[in-house]
């Protein structure tokens, strides 16, 4: 028998009816799932019926037991969201004026989440499997082939629309990508290559079968299945043309767009437009993708050990020549053998205030020095005329 939820359970399931009301559906529902594992948690406290009556320990942190106790056991993303709803709700529920303890779910609590590194296709590989693409020349060939050469989401593919290429001046066009994964769309710059892609896709449209799904006359891959069905079937072409390629890594769909995101920055395209160029709202998402092999790595230390081949040397202050005389030649030259000397005291010193009136005498033997060079000028002068 399933046990009995608690008497605050409705609480939250109001809050989650208020969220919903700007929130999409597949957020609300990860919502519910955040709450119905924890108030189905009253078998083990079926005494705690209230908001108040909460508390750290032993309720919630028997509550992220739980998750860990199920075989198989929640991932790590899964129980950091579940955390996130949950935490929401009840800061929520406390500016509401109900009775809640704080702290109840802290910033520790959040399991750490695995981030993976990039997985492009090695420069080799690429260019074998875009080949076989090519060879194969049909039509799911040629969206793999325009995912790998725009950096699209396959499932964005899928929903591109006839007329999704558009001119954006003379000899360039621009890919209208509609709304995908995270309800945005954009315009993917284009090149001759994509332009001979989608033209193909097109041709080869012509003689596909009419497709079943809804308003589907309109897509450049019409399916007679469904919208999962055509994406699993453009995974396994690539499986199988990756197959045929001679690659010997496993290569799905969104390594091909991995591996335009590394080939973008390496050709010098800066973090923000390829953060426009694949859609994401976050600077952080994009970084992910740059992908810097050892060989890039080489390169750029090498690169940084050649314009560095003459290490940086202080300058040496050489004491200059023995004075010639007492004239005003003399006179300069012994000002600037004595500012000379001082510089190097100055320097030795570690004493700020003594630095310091080394620093104004400095000035000071300046002062005359171009007093003295001034009085030469003059009578340069007078001598001329």
């Amino acid at each position: 028998m399933s046990p009995s939820p608690p008497h605050f359970a409705h609480r939250l399931e109001t809050r989650i009816q208020t969220l919903a009301l700007t929130l999409r559906s597949g957020t609300v529902d990860g919502y519910r799932s955040a709450t119905r594992g924890f108030v189905y948690l009253g078998a083990a406290f079926p005494h705690v019926q209230q908001l108040s009556e909460l508390r750290r320990d032993p309720h919630l942190l028997g509550w992220f037991r739980s998750h860990c106790d199920r075989r198989p056991p929640l991932s790590p993303k899964t129980r950091h969201n579940y955390l996130l709803c949950l935490r929401r709700l009840f800061d929520d529920l406390t500016l509401e004026g109900h009775p809640l303890h704080s702290d109840l779910i802290r910033r520790e609590d959040l399991p750490l989440q695995p981030r993976y590194l990039p997985k492009p296709l090695s420069p080799s590989e690429d260019q074998l499997l875009q080949q076989e693409l090519r060879r194969t020349d049909d039509l799911l060939a040629h969206a793999l082939l325009l995912t790998r050469a725009t950096g699209i989401r396959i499932g964005e593919c899928i929903d591109l629309t006839a007329d999704c290429l558009q001119p954006a001046g003379e000899c360039q066009w621009q890919l209208h990508v509609p709304l995908g994964k995270l309800h945005t769309e954009r315009m993917v710059p284009a090149d001759e290559n994509t332009h001979r892609i989608v033209a193909r896709m097109l041709a080869l449209r012509s003689s596909a079968p009419l497709p079943t799904r809804p308003h589907g006359d309109h897509l450049v891959l019409p399916c007679s299945n469904s919208h999962d069905a055509l994406h699993q079937g453009l995974a396994v072409a690539l499986t199988d043309a990756a197959r045929r390629a001679g690659c010997t890594t496993r290569v799905t769909p969104h390594r091909l767009r991995h591996t335009f995101a590394s080939e973008m920055v390496r050709l010098g395209v800066s973090l923000p437009a390829l953060m426009r160029i694949l859609g994401h709202k976050d600077i952080r998402m994009t970084m992910r993708y740059m992908e810097v092999t050892q060989p890039d790595l080489q390169q750029e230390f090498h690169a940084a050990r050649e314009n560095t081949a003459q290490p940086h040397r202080v300058p040496v202050l050489h004491r200059p020549q023995a004075l010639t005389g007492a004239d005003p030649a003399g006179i300069r030259q012994a000002i600037s053998t004595a500012r000379h000397l001082l510089e190097l005291y100055r320097r030795k010193s570690e004493d700020e205030k003594e630095r310091r009136r080394l620093q104004r005498l400095d000035k000071r033997l300046l002062a005359v020095a171009s007093n003295l060079e001034k009085e030469r000028c003059q009578s340069r002068k007078m001598r001329k005329d």
